[in-house]
């Protein structure tokens, strides 16, 4: 059940708290190598957010090749991660100020829950949010609403006491179908021009800009978007 004067703090993990683009398009040259279509990075960018096997099958790849390209993606992630992933400046110390503030926080991520775990526990992070959603806790992914849906419902927070914090176009859709703030992070991969047609409640130039946007949404008490 919600608590009405709850507010919540909801996260994307790739190209929102972590800077992991890089090492996602390696993956994705490493895992296309050899085929006869392999997208841009500018074309690959643009899925980032979505489950990996739904990219696989928006670039061509068969379904009966599918599994062998996933495999060759994740063997070159499980060998580089922990050297190309980072936290992009600012994330730690928004968590910190959000646990300081009793704002309780999640992260909804298209990733599986192995990777995950593995980049926030490289990190530093594992223990850091009230709950982490993940791919494999909903049948339906971004932009479909039900992860943040989820995570709503397990810190008991009403959709309108929450802001929701992204890189992509994929968040942000997620977040306004299902009721939150939206928060689009311009640090990412995703340009102002890409993310402008979403109609995000708040643009976000920088982490550090995060306090301020929430302490002014947790003050409105705004009941509708």
């Amino acid at each position: 059940m919600a608590t009405s004067d709850r507010f919540a703090l909801l996260f994307d993990l790739d190209g929102t708290l972590l800077d992991t683009i890089d090492l996602l398009l390696d993956c994705m040259e490493f895992a296309f190598a050899g085929r006869a279509y392999v997208p841009t990075r500018a074309e690959w960018t643009a899925g980032i957010g979505t489950p990996l096997r739904g990219q696989m099958r928006d670039w061509h790849v068969a379904e009966h090749e599918v599994e062998d390209v996933v495999a060759r993606y994740r063997a070159h992630q499980d060998a580089h991660l922990e050297r190309m992933t980072r936290v992009f400046p600012g994330t730690v110390d928004v968590l910190q100020w959000a646990r300081a503030e009793r704002i309780p926080t999640a992260v909804v991520t298209s990733k599986g829950r192995g990777m995950t775990e593995r980049s926030l526990r490289h990190v530093g992070l594992l223990d850091a949010f009230d709950t982490i959603i993940t791919a494999d806790d909903t049948t339906r992914h971004k932009p479909d609403p039900t992860p943040v849906q989820l995570a709503l419902s397990r810190l008991g927070v009403a959709p309108t006491r929450a802001l929701f914090v992204g890189d992509s176009t994929h968040d942000m859709h997620a977040g306004r179908a299902a009721g939150t703030f939206t928060g689009a992070a311009l640090w990412g991969p995703f340009s102002r021009d890409a993310l402008a047609p979403t109609q995000p409640t708040h643009w976000i130039d920088r982490l550090h800009d995060v306090p301020t946007v929430t302490e002014a949404l947790r003050a409105s008490r705004a009941s509708t978007i």
